[in-house]
């Protein structure tokens, strides 16, 4: 068994059960890509088991904590049927949930959702690269489901190193599928969508924006970075009437078209702009518009630590303006998905955007993923979605 020896002082978050360990933590040793390796402290005393990733400044990521566990294909096959057992014993509004959720599940670096029968898995770290096919087998086994879609082309696994991979790896089957969602249906492509082919992370924020909408009697309303219009449906089927969706990608408003369509919504209740979002708010505040309610949900813009800066100016900017098209007694949900950005963060910047914009505001409730996206107590990184419902003041 190879093995790594960190210096001295660097054990500590491994103590603590972080699952992490950085090149600049490693003193000596090494292992082939993917390869389970012993991490021992300075002293030469035990600490975990972990799958080596020699091209990631991650250069490790552990699997177990226990010296007497044999990370092997039965140590993979329990850890993947007691994240599935999980999500079993949760309240899901739908028929579509992430099974696996990488190091919140003991599997670093691995994500997969199940949309209905079929199943989608990213494996974006070396360690989960190396047993997939093991880890293909046990997921059919734990869930029972005819086929598994791999979507391995997300950009971290080129910060580990490894080429992109996509394509059926266990049966085969139609990518475009609908999805069931609290009381509506939503249409979506595992093949080309972003990540596995939707965001089901959002998916009980878009059940309180629709109860919220319902319950204000929002009229009009604004989502931004729409996507394939989740939000949108949520407000049509919460009693809005009418929606703008603002997004940059042609197929993607395309998509959000047809779900509005698919659940029975007229189509003049909902314009759909293939534009700039910021471009659009300060146009429509030139123009004079307003709105009831507004949803801001951008995509990652601080994708490493280094981009946090960057990211917070431009994550101020689009909620000054879209607190100043908020009518008084307005809702707004913002939203950051950037891992880099703490809560707290987010919080002062979105508190600097109104008073920049003059606007003051409740916060009425703080947001994140849903439920099966989890963090655990050992790994705070998980908690990379946060958002915050504003209500406007009265002037």
């Amino acid at each position: 068994m190879k093995s790594i020896r960190l210096k001295e002082g660097k054990e500590r978050s491994l103590l603590r059960r972080h699952p992490w360990i950085f090149e600049s933590a490693i003193a000596k040793g090494g292992g082939d890509a993917g390869e389970t390796v012993r991490v021992d402290a300075h002293d030469g005393s035990f600490l975990a088991w972990a799958a080596f990733s020699p091209a990631s400044k991650i250069r490790a990521r552990c699997w177990s904590f226990d010296a007497a566990q044999r990370i092997d294909a039965a140590f993979l096959t329990q850890t993947v049927q007691r994240a599935v057992a999980v999500r079993q014993r949760l309240a899901i509004a739908s028929d579509s949930m992430r099974l696996v959720h990488g190091e919140s599940d003991g599997l670093p670096g691995l994500i997969v959702d199940r949309y209905g029968d079929t199943l989608v898995a990213q494996f974006t770290s070396a360690g989960v690269e190396r047993w997939k096919a093991v880890i293909a087998d046990a997921l059919l086994a734990a869930t029972g489901l005819p086929r598994l879609y791999e979507r391995s082309d997300a950009n971290a696994r080129q910060l580990e190193g490894l080429p992109p991979a996509t394509g059926w790896l266990r049966g085969e089957g139609p990518t475009e599928l609908t999805l069931r969602e609290h009381a509506w249906r939503l249409g979506l492509d595992i093949a080309t969508g972003h990540k596995t082919g939707f965001y089901l992370d959002q998916r009980d924020s878009r059940g309180k924006f629709s109860d919220t909408v319902r319950r204000l009697g929002s009229q009009r309303v604004l989502n931004c970075y729409c996507y394939t219009g989740g939000f949108t449906v949520a407000a049509l089927a919460g009693g809005a009437a009418h929606v703008t969706s603002i997004d940059s990608s042609g197929p993607a408003l395309e998509r959000a078209r047809a779900n509005v369509a698919l659940n029975g919504f007229e189509a003049p209740r909902a314009d759909f702009l293939d534009a700039d979002v910021n471009a659009s708010l300060r146009r429509f505040i030139e123009e004079g518009r307003s709105f009831d309610a507004i949803v801001l949900d951008p995509p990652k813009l601080a994708p490493t630590a280094a981009h946090a800066e960057r990211a917070a100016r431009a994550y101020k900017d689009i909620n000054r303006l879209g607190l100043k098209l908020l009518e008084p007694g307005g809702v707004l949900f913002t939203y950051s998905c950037s891992g880099s950005i703490p809560f707290d963060l987010f919080h002062k910047i979105v508190a600097s955007a109104g008073a920049d914009a003059g606007v003051d505001g409740y916060i009425t409730e703080r947001l994140g993923g849903a439920p099966d996206h989890p963090m655990t107590l050992a790994f705070p990184e998980g908690e990379y979605l946060k958002g915050l419902v504003v209500m406007r003041k009265a002037a």
